[in-house]
């Protein structure tokens, strides 16, 4: 039976090796349908089977190990567990969070959020120094509604606390179907509380392009956001700027604030719109050092001006497009972004399971890295203050004389909304109490001068709603005054 065993590891691997040949082979073949005269990005990968049956002269010490485990442990064990634990160990070892086993159900989830529709709170996710941190909220998602921000970091989930937690198992916790509840407990970075979010998960749909015309001085204008980028992002891009090119639009604005990033193949094809052949638009670098740079067929610039909005939720694919376009010429109006210049491949693994494994870096036309630097914008603009504020928390109502970062909060929430207020800095005078009464007032609530949990609720529910409708928007306003200077 020991013998049998050891044969099956045997087995294992070798099915492991060669279902990474046929991964790579199948991504080459599926990109050739939509690849333009440019080889495919994805092509940059080529191993070999050759390759992947040099195996070290001491791997036998694995299937040692294994076959040991398996036939001295005291306690029963199951051997598809132990199989995923050397593969887990493995990419511990790498120590990057952008590495990871996904099993089958795994594999499942990551599959309908590139190409349809998921269950859950709508927010993409990542390891910052070891901490679950939200990259950013999708538009429009139940994370986005509980004002959820970039570099929120995730430090419990459900009362579990996320030290120690690799990202799959976090994104594991968090995920759900429609309908059920999780908890979050969130540290904001310039906050000394941590503060609780009740999310209740949804049916977070792919739709990733929107776009308009709007007249800013005179001038025909196109605005296009792009919220993340998933397998029709490039087609749907370029239908909508043919569509806005074929209205006359006389500049456009690419917006990519809060977009996590995606497929690399989706912001291929909408760079291949703007840059012209003579100067690439993106390179790829392998893990021997060696880059190749990807050049479009486009025989000139657009002859309109465009600005690009990045802010620190910004991260991958967006940073590329912003990057490429900044190095034309093009102003990018914002905040520095996220940082994130690795590219990861989903490589199955034979039985349906596989690992997403960072396998390159991409770098600007130029040949920068922003990884753990971002983009910088050509015009740096924040946003107000009270975009950045949370759900206040009232486990006892916050009223006059009072102080806390609470207070301090609902203050920044009260200006932001239009109230005045003499102080912002947490303490409860008489002018916030005034603002209060008036707020109160204004929204048919009793008017008290002391924030409730419905006050505060409500309070909330108004300043998503002035963000939500882009009121107040300087980055936007700026990018607009900025384009046709």
């Amino acid at each position: 039976m020991k013998l049998k065993r050891l044969s099956l590891i045997l087995v294992v691997v070798a099915a492991l090796i060669f279902g990474f040949v046929g991964v790579f082979i199948g991504i080459v073949i599926g990109k050739q349908e939509t690849a333009t005269e440019q080889a495919p990005i994805n092509e940059e990968i080529n191993i070999g089977v050759d390759d992947l049956l040099e195996l070290p002269e001491n791997f036998n010490k694995v299937v040692q190990a294994y076959h040991l485990i398996q036939h001295y442990y005291l306690e029963e064990l199951d051997e598809d567990l132990l199989l995923e634990g050397a593969i887990q160990g493995m990419l511990d070892t790498i120590e990057d969070p952008n590495s990871t086993y996904l099993d089958l159900e795994a594999m499942d989830r990551l599959q309908e959020q590139i190409e349809s529709s998921f269950e859950g709170i709508g927010a993409e996710v990542s390891l910052v120094n070891g901490v679950v941190t939200i990259v950013a909220p999708i538009k429009d998602s139940p994370a986005e509604k509980a004002s959820l921000r970039p570099n929120d970091q995730i430090i419990k989930i459900d009362n579990v606390s996320t030290e120690g937690m690799d990202l799959q198992e976090a994104v594991d916790l968090i995920r759900g179907e429609k309908g059920t509840e999780v908890i979050l407990e969130i540290r904001r970075p310039g906050m000394t509380d941590t503060f609780e979010v009740t999310i209740v998960r949804d049916e977070i749909p792919l739709e990733t392009v929107y776009a308009e015309i709007e007249m800013f001085e005179g001038k025909k204008t196109g605005i296009i956001e792009i919220t993340s980028f998933s397998e029709s992002t490039d087609n749907d891009f370029v239908h909508e700027l043919e569509r806005l090119e074929s209205e006359g639009i006389e500049g456009l604005v690419i917006d990519v604030r809060g977009n996590p990033g995606g497929l690399l193949e989706a912001v291929d094809g909408i760079l291949q719109q703007f840059i012209p052949k003579e100067m690439p638009y993106l390179q790829i670098e392998d893990y021997t050092g060696a880059k190749k740079p990807f050049y479009s067929n486009l025989d000139a610039e657009k002859d309109y001006p465009i600005t690009v909005l990045i802010d620190e939720g910004s991260a991958s694919a967006s940073e590329i497009l912003a990057i490429a376009l900044k190095e034309l010429g093009h102003e990018v109006v914002g905040t520095t972004s996220f940082g994130k210049g690795t590219v990861q491949r989903l490589l199955p693994l034979g039985d349906g399971s596989g690992i997403k494994l960072t396998v390159q870096r991409w770098l600007s036309p130029s040949g920068k890295s922003i990884h753990e630097i971002g983009v910088d914008p050509t015009i740096e603009v924040n946003k107000p203050d009270y975009y950045y504020t949370y759900p206040i928390q009232v486990d006892e109502p916050l009223t006059f004389d009072q102080a806390g970062p609470h207070i301090e909060n609902a203050q920044k929430m009260l200006v932001g909304l239009g109230f005045e207020l003499d102080r912002d800095d947490g303490y409860f005078d008489e002018t916030t109490e005034d603002a209060v009464k008036a707020f109160q007032q204004e929204n048919d609530l009793d008017v008290t001068g002391v924030i409730d949990q419905s006050t505060a609720e409500v309070l909330q529910t108004k300043v998503i709603e002035n963000i939500r409708n882009g009121v107040d928007d300087v980055q936007l306003a700026k990018a607009l005054e900025n384009l046709y200077e």
